[in-house]
């Protein structure tokens, strides 16, 4: 076994399987509530949030002192997991926010901030991507200006694809502090109130209809240093925490929900026999081994954190392997089952659209392969 190999060690199952069982017993007397007519998706999804937390079923693997459970990155897992499985929106994406925080804030911070967060008293987005560096973070031009006595900032430049922005209350923002230094060693994170003089979201309507991502503009806004999360600096280290949670499959429930679609292309297959041509057939097959691939990537990437191991630069393969995963089913799903094209608020071709970004967000897929490159296979830079 190398320094690097993680036992799948996966905990007690009778505890999972106890928690689960909880879970169903809860969502049965807690179902999901109905979105009102014309409610943003955001406000639904907060409803849900909210929701969820009053069962105690958000920040599972944060400690009590901070409004979570005190339980392993296994239990938030196996949440996800069942809320997936039901076809419930997942649990509120501000798990790997929450690690970033407790990793980096003072101690004053985490007591702040963290239980609003997890309760949904503060909703937060994430304002990492620019315009001119949309995955390269250690491109970004936006700047924050340190005051001459030190105790406050002046932040100006933009940010893009920041999602639900213009619902939330909080910004996780980086912003470079010195633009003369290495660009890995010069970026700072700030816990930026939404609204502050000098900050403007201007919301973007998708493909599929949300108006999911925004524009965030920031002119000479004013933080204190009180608001600044770390050292300066840390913001790197504090984004490559983010996104290395961010890319477990595992934590966002989607395995499960991919395998529910799997599981009706399975069942298609067997009803029309014979009727489908063999490439489609096989294609059904790739997306099988896909899933199979996924899931176990998923489960050592799970199986380490619990091992104590903080997210790597692995988690870059998982973010591929989930890419190809699910562009390739709701693709294949849309051949198999076409009249998915033309179902009115179709969930299958809704999923599809949204598949499109998955090479985009949390990185993208020539990012991820970059840094396989670099910092996994040890290759050398193109001269």
């Amino acid at each position: 076994m190398t320094d690097h190999d993680v036992p799948l060690d996966f905990g007690d199952p009778f505890d999972l399987d106890t928690l689960r069982r909880e879970l169903r017993a809860w969502l049965a007397e807690h179902p999901l509530p109905r979105r009102r007519h014309g409610e943003p998706v955001a406000e639904f999804l907060h409803r849900w949030h909210r929701q969820l937390h009053s069962g105690g079923w958000v920040g599972l693997d944060v400690p009590e002192r901070y409004g979570g459970r005190g339980l392993t990155a296994l239990h938030q897992v196996a949440v996800s997991d069942e809320l997936g499985a039901c076809r419930a929106p997942g649990v509120p994406r501000i798990g790997y926010l929450a690690h970033a925080l407790m990793e980096f804030c003072s101690e004053g911070q985490r007591a702040r901030l963290l239980p609003r967060m997890l309760s949904g008293d503060d909703v937060w987005c994430q304002g990492f991507s620019e315009p001119g560096a949309g995955s390269d973070l250690a491109g970004m031009s936006t700047y924050a200006r340190r005051s001459e006595d030190g105790g406050h900032y002046l932040i100006n430049g933009q940010k893009l694809w920041t999602s639900y922005a213009q619902y939330s209350d909080y910004c996780l923002l980086l912003a470079r502090t010195d633009r003369a230094a290495p660009a890995h060693s010069s970026i700072t994170a700030f816990a930026l109130p939404l609204n502050r003089a000098g900050v403007t979201v201007r919301p973007l309507r998708a493909a599929n209809g949300d108006d999911e991502f925004c524009e965030l503009f920031l002119d000479d806004v004013r933080v204190t240093v009180d608001e600044r999360i770390g050292a300066e600096g840390d913001g790197w280290p504090l984004a490559m925490t983010t996104v290395n949670y961010e890319r477990n499959a595992l934590d966002t429930g989607h395995l499960s929900k991919y395998g529910l679609l799997l599981e009706r292309l399975r069942r298609h297959l067997r009803e029309h026999r014979g009727a489908l041509p063999d490439g489609l057939v096989s294609a059904v097959g790739r997306c099988v081994v896909d899933y199979q691939v996924l899931v176990a990537h998923a489960r050592r990437r799970t199986a380490e954190r619990l091992a104590g191991r903080p997210a790597g630069p692995e988690s870059s393969v998982d973010k591929l392997l989930m890419t190809r995963a699910e562009q390739r089913l709701y693709e294949t799903a849309l051949e198999v089952l076409p009249e998915e094209l033309h179902r009115d608020g179709g969930a299958v071709y809704g999923e599809y659209l949204y598949s499109r970004a998955a090479s985009v967000y949390g990185g993208t897929s020539q990012i991820q392969r970059n840094i396989i490159a670099k910092r996994l296979l040890h290759l050398p830079s193109a001269s």
